[in-house]
């Protein structure tokens, strides 16, 4: 099973996947449609540039509540891509609305999976680098601001030593 190395899908979540959308996910063309599907898209209703509405479209509410729980369970496992993207979305939407990002993120990868018969392969949290040369500049100012004086060396630096 496939599907298990997904963080946040176990062995039972994953049979019920399997139950709803069936082995390949033939009936879903693209990831969009089966994330579609499930009601795990986020709303957009604009007019006129100004947006009235974001809740979701109704779905299959079986599979749309598993995902959401698959996302929590996946958003607190350690170092994973997807709590990564989860720290980064908390911040700017809030708990709920990362959650259904994650949510949709997830029934994009089980369409991969199903679908292209592809593996999930745990690239662990991302460093963002330009986050790191922020974080490094935003320090260097402070301590000049402090009276210190420290010359920036152009050493090679990898994201991964840090």
């Amino acid at each position: 099973m496939r599907l298990i190395a997904v963080p946040g899908i176990g062995a039972e979540a994953a049979q019920e996947i399997l139950a709803e959308i069936g082995p390949a996910a033939a009936a879903f063309p693209s990831a969009a449609q089966l994330a579609s599907w499930i009601g795990v898209c986020p709303g957009s209703n604009q007019s006129a540039g100004q947006n009235h509405s974001g809740h979701s479209a109704k779905g299959n509410r079986f599979l749309r509540r598993l995902l959401c729980q698959a996302a929590q369970a996946a958003v607190r496992t350690k170092a994973s891509h997807l709590q990564a993207v989860f720290k980064r979305l908390i911040v700017r939407r809030g708990y709920t609305k990362a959650i259904w990002a994650i949510a949709h993120r997830l029934g994009r990868i089980i369409w991969k999976i199903l679908h292209q018969g592809q593996r999930f392969i745990e690239h662990g949290e991302a460093i963002n680098p330009k986050a790191v040369r922020r974080c490094i500049h935003h320090h260097l100012k402070a301590l000049r601001r402090l009276g210190y004086n420290v010359p920036l060396a152009t050493t090679a630096v990898h994201v991964t030593d840090m």
